[in-house]
């Protein structure tokens, strides 16, 4: 393969890879949705107070984000009716790709063991889901930012329905698979 300079060569080996004719063809990323979930903290700790959660997320994804309430109760999690549950944001465009391009430069080299990424992380839609343990890998965040460690859910949604087309645009970011 040769080398590639500058995006537009970028581009036009992607469509001689994916067989595109069209550019609006070539697979894109909709958006990523990065989730943290703090229903545990409610039920087991008794916490009410997610202000560090929300600010740690502030710091990784330069957005507030939104707070999810249970819509019913479930007697065996001890999870009551409007409960929070769990911190998302959705990021967009090229905060999308920026936080991306952030992700596999900075914070995928510092989790512990990283060698690769499993192909089995894509479901039917074609969409590629990850966790992370806890979200102190990133660069932002001080050490004494991340009091109580959390897991950190990362979905990356994308324009394609094809999981091999998918695949092909993560490995193009820089995404490394087994």
């Amino acid at each position: 393969m040769a080398t590639v300079k500058s995006k537009k060569d970028i581009t036009v080996v992607k469509k001689e890879k994916l067989g595109a004719k069209n550019p609006n063809a070539m697979p894109k990323i909709e958006k990523i949705v990065v989730a943290c979930g703090i229903g545990s903290l409610v039920t087991r700790k008794g916490h009410k107070d997610f202000d560090e959660f929300e600010k740690n997320m502030i710091k990784i994804t330069w957005q507030k984000p939104q707070m999810i309430k249970s819509r019913k109760s479930i007697s065996n999690f001890k999870l009551r009716e409007w409960l929070p549950v769990m911190l998302r944001v959705t990021l967009r465009k090229k905060k999308a790709y920026d936080f991306i391009d952030r992700f596999v430069k900075l914070v995928l080299p510092r989790v512990r063991d990283f060698s690769w990424i499993s192909e089995k992380s894509f479901d039917h839609q074609a969409n590629f889901n990850m966790w992370l343990v806890s979200y102190n890998v990133f660069p932002e965040l001080n050490v004494d930012d991340v009091v109580t460690p959390m897991g950190l859910q990362i979905t990356i949604v994308t324009s394609t329905k094809n999981t091999e087309k998918s695949k092909e645009l993560l490995k193009w970011l820089g995404i490394i698979f087994k």
